[in-house]
């Protein structure tokens, strides 16, 4: 999965931004809204209706200025693992397969594991882009909305890319993956009841892998990567089952994929599993809620199921 690659990048970077919380953000906003409802109201009871209308302007007492600093320094960093992926990635699969830009619809390429992790990239992206912007002082809409197109135009970049690559093509199905998981990290700021769904990523080697049988790297090794959905039953659930249901606790459906052929053949998988609610940590401030919301996107080894093709137990399923 080449667009991993770039995850790492970006998060390893993205350490520095230190970012407001997600969740924080949305009841922030909240509460923001509340005051300059109030100040409005005070502000068009102090002064004559002759001198000027408060309501032509929108007033943000709680703006602060752009870091510009800051900004600049995250940009050369952006700047500098965005060129840092297109070199490894140049050396790996463009340099020496140029052709004339093609189309190439792989649907079915690894049972769908692939099409899975471009949606789950573009979230992880969104996320990256919109901390580093937060920290640099940008109100928490702008940073959602600007890092959501900046994550776009990263992967599609990509996709242009293997458009020229003679073993691959731009694929519309990766390019629909990625538009959709974009979108969906956007809509989860702006319709909060879709944060108790949240996409993650979790990786253990596949036996090909540990055997030294596979080819390639842990990014397209996938046979050993799962997508999940974990579901925030604390908040989902009503009545006296949400009283007694621990916050901690969340339940996770994940697939993944075995014996993959190349050729679209293969296993697909589907796990039920309890998935930890990392939210529910004990970390406060920049860097605490930066370190929660970051590892929120990945799922945490706890007991589960195999539910299909056939049935298995795990007391740790990754």
């Amino acid at each position: 999965m080449k667009i991993f690659k770039a995850i790492i990048f970006f998060l390893l970077f993205c350490l520095t931004a230190h970012s407001q919380s997600k969740y924080d953000s949305t009841y922030f906003q909240n509460d923001k809204a509340n005051l300059k409802l109030e100040l409005k109201k005070e502000a068009n009871n102090s002064f004559s209706s002759n001198k000027f209308n408060l309501s032509d302007y929108e007033y943000d007492p709680l703006k602060t200025k752009i870091n510009y600093t800051a900004l600049t320094g995250l940009g050369a960093i952006y700047l500098g693992a965005g060129i840092g992926v297109h070199i490894y990635q140049r050396n790996a699969w463009w340099k020496d397969n140029r052709t004339s830009f093609h189309f190439q619809n792989d649907w079915q390429y690894a049972l769908w594991s692939d099409k899975l992790g471009h949606f789950f990239a573009a979230t992880l992206l969104v996320h990256a882009f919109s901390a580093g912007l937060e920290a640099a002082n940008f109100q928490t809409n702008d940073a959602m909305l600007y890092g959501t197109i900046t994550a776009l135009a990263f992967q599609y970049y990509v996709e242009i890319e293997d458009g020229f690559g003679a073993n691959w093509g731009f694929s519309p199905g990766d390019a629909i993956a990625n538009t959709l998981g974009a979108g969906y990290a956007l809509s989860q700021f702006y319709f909060p009841y879709l944060q108790n769904f949240q996409f993650k990523y979790s990786y253990y080697p596949s036996v090909k892998m540990r055997r030294g049988e596979h080819n390639g790297n842990i990014f397209d090794d996938y046979e050993g990567q799962k997508i999940w959905l974990s579901f925030n039953m604390k908040n989902i659930l009503s009545g006296s089952i949400a009283e007694v249901w621990p916050a901690f606790i969340n339940l996770a459906v994940g697939m993944g994929s075995k014996d993959l052929d190349g050729l679209g053949g293969g296993r697909r998988e589907i796990f039920i599993a309890l998935d930890f609610n990392v939210l529910e940590l004990p970390l406060h401030g920049k860097i605490g809620n930066f370190v929660k919301n970051t590892l929120n996107y990945f799922h945490l080894p706890m007991p589960g199921l195999r539910i299909s093709p056939d049935s298995a137990f795990f007391v740790f399923l990754f």
